[in-house]
Parts: C-alpha cells; structure tokens; sequence
C-alpha cells in the first residue's frame, strides 16, 4: 500500500476547474480564501487547492499582504491552504484587481491587460478539490505556499500545453481529460516537493519518507481494520514500541494509534458518503466492533452522528 496514494483517493482529490490566461501591460487577478470560492468554483468539494502555472513570460504572486514572488516559464505556484492570494504583472499592483471568479474557466481563455501578439506571460490557473475533515493528513503537511521552478516537462508541462490545444480546438470530452491530466499534475508536484525535502523535516510526508515511519504508515493504510497494537506496529515497522512511538510523532505530529484512530474516520466517511452500507457494516469495515462504540468516535471526530453525516453528504 502506498500511504500517499491512499489519502489522495480517500480525500476525493479532483481538479475540475481550470483556465488560460494571457497578459500584457499592468494587470492583476485576486482570489478571496478558498472557503469563500468554493461555493461558486466547485460546489461539491470540501476544500479548494490553488495553482498557477505560468507557460511563458513572468509575472508575480503570492499571497495577500506578503510580498509576492517573481515567477517565470516553467514555475508553478500553489496555495494548500486555501489563502487569499494576488497573481500581477509585477511586484506591487498596477491595475484594479480582477477577482478569480469573474475569469471565464476552461474552455474560455481570458485576456488582461493590453492586447498584444504575442502577450507578455501566458498562464493555466485553475483550483484543486478535496475533502478536509474528518482527517485530510497531506494538507495540513503542506506550506501556506509552494513555489516549484522549472517544471514544463513531465506531467506539469504536458497538463499546460493541452490546456492551451484544448482551448483552440474544443474537442468533445476535453473538460474529462484534463480533469485526470490536473491531478496528475499536482501528484507530480507532490512528489517533486517529497523528494526534495530536507533530512530533519517534519510532517505527514516527512513521515512518510522516513524509513521507520513510513514503514508503519504502509502497515496502517494497508490494514486501516486491523486490530493494531503499538507493540503490534512497532514489530511490522521492525523497532522497538518507545522508537516507533516517538519517532512517529515527532514526525507526523500524532501517536501512532491516534493517527489510525483519524484514519478510520476519514475512510468511514467515504464509505458513508459513497455507499448505502449500514452503519454497522461500515464499523466493522474500519476496525470498530461495536457499532456504539463507533458512532461515538465518528461524532467526536466530525461533530455529526454517521446517519446525520450521511444525510447531509447527500443533499
């Protein structure tokens, strides 16, 4: 099992808003905090993820009140956290501020600034869905602000160019294609940003990097049901139950049986959402025996009991 994997599908990751952008002259883009968008960008997600990758030219953002960072061809700056943020023509704002609402999305490009051929820094920006509770370990890994450079091959570079192919010819299933092609560009950005994380780092994907660590995070997510034990887990992740038990907070930010106590949350919040199981089938799917002693859990976990959570996911 691969952790990483595993919280993408179970954190319903979808990355079906996007648009191109092109710019010459003063101009500037505004996006208020995701929570405030995410009604009227994607309605079905929890949380909104950011992104701008600039094609060619450069440009600035960042995000509001702090100085905002110098991008060329090839950067892609994200927002984990949803944080209001400017993308402009330059270091501060020349030009009245667009809201992020207001530009067409896909296949629609959008045009600021003065109308020049060619423009001065072509963009695809777009927001990435997901949910946030009951558990969603990977953003909270994440900075406020990710800035990757130099990115227009791999997946990154192919998501771009056929943002712009789809734009001029609008074929027949484009807005599905590069639904995939988005996310997988932002796993990509994932696993360029794990790669490159320095040795002493903390956090969910720190962890999961970490030999030790990462070996009981495989264990869990592999068997998010099973009846684990620290002392149980400590031996699958082959140490000793005080190494495993401080290493693995250190690093994750939780004991090890807490971060497996959230996990089941999320996952039974999922299956609640996404199926018409029992309630007592799900609790026994992600490891509870009772189905009291679940439903407890859940409703300290999301402040909903699993019936209510069920009924409000479906409306």
């Amino acid at each position: 099992m691969d952790p990483l994997s595993d919280v993408l599908r179970a954190v319903r990751l979808s990355g079906a808003h996007f648009f191109h952008t092109s710019a010459s002259g003063a101009w500037g883009v505004e996006a208020a905090r995701a929570s405030e968008l995410t009604p009227s960008v994607l309605p079905g997600s929890q949380h909104l993820i950011s992104y701008h990758v600039v094609m060619s030219g450069h440009c600035w953002g960042g995000i509001e009140g702090q100085p905002p960072l110098r991008l060329e061809a090839g950067d892609v700056i994200l927002f984990p956290h949803g944080d209001a943020h400017r993308m402009q023509s330059g270091p501060e704002p020349e030009s009245e501020l667009v809201p992020v609402q207001n530009v067409p999305r896909f296949p629609n490009a959008s045009v600021f600034g003065e109308a020049r051929d060619p423009p001065q820094v072509t963009l695809v920006c777009g927001f990435l869905g997901c949910d946030r509770v009951p558990f969603n370990p990977l953003c909270a890994s994440l900075p406020r602000q990710l800035c990757m450079r130099g990115l227009s091959e791999g997946a990154v570079g192919l998501f771009a160019r056929q943002v712009l192919e789809e734009t001029r010819a609008g074929r027949a299933g484009a807005d599905s294609m590069l639904t995939r092609l988005a996310e997988l560009m932002f796993i990509e950005l994932l696993r360029r940003y794990l790669d490159a994380l320095p040795e002493g780092g903390e956090g969910w994907l720190a962890g999961v990097r970490d030999p030790l660590v990462g070996r009981a995070l495989t264990q869990i997510h592999a068997r998010p049901a099973h009846a684990w034990t620290l002392p149980a887990l400590a031996q699958a992740a082959s140490c000793s139950r005080s190494v495993l038990a401080e290493r693995f907070a250190a690093l994750v930010g939780l004991p090890p049986m807490q971060y497996l106590a959230h996990w089941r949350m999320q996952l039974a919040a999922a299956r609640l959402r996404e199926s018409s199981a029992k309630v007592a089938t799900v609790a026994l799917e992600v490891g509870y025996e009772s189905e009291a002693a679940f439903s407890r859990a859940f409703k300290k976990a999301t402040g909903s009991a699993p019936a209510r959570w069920r009924a409000r996911a479906e409306s």
